[in-house]
C-alpha cells in the first residue's frame, strides 16, 4: 500500500481537499463534530496522509495566543486529529502528529491540545505531557475565567514545557464552540 503524506497550510487546499476532510473528521467523530469544532482546525497548517483509498488520515495545526506568568506566547494549538475507521492502528496518528509536531518546534513559542481519553495515548507516547496546573480562557464577557473541565485533558508540548510553570495558569484566548 502506498502512503502519501502533505501538509499544506488552508488556504492551498482545494475545495475538494476541504470536503474530504470534512467527511472523514464527521466519520471518525461519529456525529459528534460541528461547524464550531470544524472552524477551529482552519486558518493553520494541516498534516493529510493518504492511501490507495484516499484521505486516511488528517490533523491541524493552528496559531493561539496562550497567556503565561504575565507574557502571551504563540501556542501550536493541535485539531482536528483523525484516522479513517480502516486504516488505524497502522501508525498513521504517528505520522500526523511528526508533521504537525515539526511545525510546532519551528513556528510556535509552545504545543498545546485538548484531547479524548483514547488520543491521549497517542499523544503521551509522543512525549506530550498532560498539563497539572489550572487552565483558564479569556471571555469576551466575563474576563478570566477557570476551565476545571479542560484541567484533565489539556497537553502540552515538551519543548517549551520546562519553562512553564503549572503553579501559574494557562490563560487562552476565547473561540466559539469549545474553547479547548
Amino acid at each position: 500500500m502506498t502512503i502519501r503524506v502533505r501538509t499544506a497550510h488552508t488556504a492551498d487546499l482545494a475545495p475538494a481537499e476541504l470536503a474530504a476532510v470534512r467527511a472523514l473528521l464527521d466519520a471518525a467523530f461519529e456525529g459528534d463534530f460541528g461547524d464550531d469544532d470544524w472552524d477551529h482546525g482552519l486558518g493553520g497548517m494541516h498534516a493529510l496522509v493518504h492511501d490507495d483509498s484516499g484521505l486516511a488520515a488528517h490533523g491541524a495545526v493552528v496559531m493561539r495566543r496562550v497567556g503565561h506568568r504575565g507574557r502571551w506566547l504563540r501556542a501550536g494549538y493541535v485539531e482536528n486529529v483523525a484516522v479513517r475507521s480502516d486504516a488505524r492502528r497502522r501508525g498513521l496518528g504517528g505520522r500526523i502528529m511528526g508533521e504537525l509536531e515539526r511545525v510546532v518546534e519551528r513556528a510556535y513559542d509552545l504545543g498545546a491540545l485538548s484531547a479524548s481519553d483514547d488520543g491521549a495515548r497517542l499523544y503521551t507516547s509522543r512525549g506530550w505531557r498532560l498539563w497539572s496546573g489550572e487552565v483558564h480562557a479569556l471571555s469576551p464577557r466575563e474576563g478570566d475565567i477557570r476551565l476545571p473541565d479542560e484541567e484533565d485533558s489539556t497537553y502540552v508540548r515538551p519543548a517549551l514545557a520546562g519553562a512553564l510553570d503549572p503553579a501559574h495558569a494557562l490563560l487562552f484566548d476565547w473561540r466559539d464552540g469549545d474553547v479547548l
